[in-house]
């Protein structure tokens, strides 16, 4: 339960209301006078302050003010002898939750602390909520809500400042190329350019000739000398995608930019020194290439130096609503609110497995929205016909969307809420491995809290 500071100058008043919080499973801290309170209020954390207001020297408006400045997600109820308006009025106005009278009825008396505590608890979630999306948007575009995009967040803080190659791991669709933009943008290249090039979208001749540049007369059609985009790129950054769909004779020669800092134009007999760090990206299975003879294990080694895998969008669930709201943020622009989105839809998008993952998103909620606007809402209607029926056809692993409604049929939005926020607990306690401390660091709560909210085990 809550741990509340109890602040009067009449012990009879400490004993009393001390009995009556403890015997409701509070931890009751009971100070004589405003004096000591004061250090208590600046050593100790608590959920509640439950004060006087007439007291000396130090009353119970200048602790309610102290406590504003210093523990403001604190929640604070007042009490006084008078029932005077103004003084109810001046606390309130400068941040009591409420204020009760002496004599107080008991029943009142609880009930005001129980919606105080409430009050206190979603002041304490909304700060929370405030921190969550500063880190999710530490790295611009890049939702950050599961375990796994953290670590993702957290390779790229910790490699951008480095020159060091590395080598994106993930599905098509899953924001390889944002992590490569985000690796560049905090670097010390991010003033110099930053240049991606599609390995599997050119024929061998060219795409050859577009990374190292030619000289005149080196192919039919070469009429004036070309920088590549190694030589366009110096002092900056050349992202090298669907790396695993490089020519063999290509990779030779990227092997020798890799090694040797130089490149050398086709047709050309001179080499040329480049000051570019290399991110590649690849949606294949690299060593399955090495065993088949299609990628260079030694080029392989030189491009992984450092491996980040970024995971399909099925397996971080708690990422798909925040994107879903990012994408609604992006198409509203900045003189509109995002489109809300109903609780029957949010289910079909949590439940629907994203084989096109993030990119597969994106389209999805643009389609919804160019239906959506004579409701003014996204609902499971607007979204493509494709993702609804896959869900509400339902498979082991993944239930029907009906089924999850049915579940929560006649339930309290209280309870909903309740069954989503465990879901989540588990998914988090999962990526941490079961580490409870772990899971309340990244919950950004305390472990007492964190213990509060998991379910009692089974006997």
């Amino acid at each position: 339960m809550a741990r509340i500071l109890l602040v009067d100058d009449e012990a009879s008043i400490l004993s009393v209301l001390s009995t009556l919080l403890k015997a409701e499973g509070h931890e009751v801290v009971p100070v004589m006078g405003g004096e000591k309170a004061q250090d208590l209020i600046r050593s100790e954390q608590f959920d509640l302050m439950i004060s006087d207001i007439r007291m000396s020297p130090v009353d119970g408006m200048q602790l309610l003010q102290q406590i504003r400045k210093e523990k403001p997600q604190t929640a604070v109820i007042m009490i006084t002898a008078y029932g005077s308006v103004e003084t109810a009025v001046e606390s309130m106005k400068q941040g009591a939750f409420d204020y009760v009278t002496k004599p107080f009825k008991v029943d009142e008396l609880l009930l005001t602390v129980q919606r105080a505590l409430e009050y206190g608890a979603a002041m304490a979630e909304n700060v929370q909520l405030k921190a969550q999306i500063e880190s999710k948007y530490h790295f611009e575009n890049i939702i950050a809500e599961s375990g796994a995009m953290r670590r993702v967040c957290e390779m790229i803080e910790r490699v951008a400042p480095t020159d060091t190659t590395v080598l994106i791991l993930g599905e098509s669709g899953t924001g390889k190329e944002l992590v490569a933009k985000a690796i560049h943008a905090h670097s010390r290249r991010k003033n110099k350019r930053f240049l991606p090039i599609n390995c599997a979208a050119m024929p061998e001749p060219l795409l050859e000739s577009e990374m190292f540049g030619h000289v005149k007369g080196a192919f039919t059609g070469a009429t004036v000398n070309k920088d590549g985009l190694f030589e366009a790129a110096n002092g900056g950054t050349i992202f090298l995608d669907e790396i695993g769909a490089m020519p063999p004779s290509i990779q030779g020669k990227l092997l020798r930019v890799l090694q040797d800092k130089q490149i050398r134009r086709v047709g050309g007999t001179d080499s040329v020194a480049v000051d570019v760090r290399v991110l590649a990206a690849t949606n294949d299975r690299l060593e399955n290439l090495i065993e088949q003879g299609q990628f260079r294990e030694d080029l392989y080694y030189r491009l992984s130096v450092i491996p980040i895998e970024i995971k399909p969008l099925r397996e971080r669930i708690e990422d798909i609503l925040p994107l879903c709201y990012h994408f609604l943020r992006q198409e509203a622009g900045s003189n509109r609110e995002p489109l809300p989105v109903d609780p029957e839809a949010q289910l079909v998008m949590e439940q629907y497995s994203w084989p096109g993952n993030v990119r597969e998103l994106e389209n999805a909620i643009r389609h919804a929205l160019t239906f959506a606007q004579e409701k003014g809402r996204i609902s499971k209607d607007v979204l493509p016909a494709k993702i609804v029926a896959a869900v509400e056809s339902g498979t082991p692993s993944m239930p029907a969307i009906g089924s999850r409604v049915e579940m929560f049929k006649g339930k309290s939005l209280k309870s909903f809420l309740r069954s989503k926020e465990k879901e989540y607990l588990e998914q988090v306690l999962k990526n941490v491995d079961g580490d409870k401390a772990k899971a309340a660091k990244a919950l950004k709560i305390s472990l007492a809290t964190l213990y509060r909210k998991l379910p009692e085990p089974k006997e």
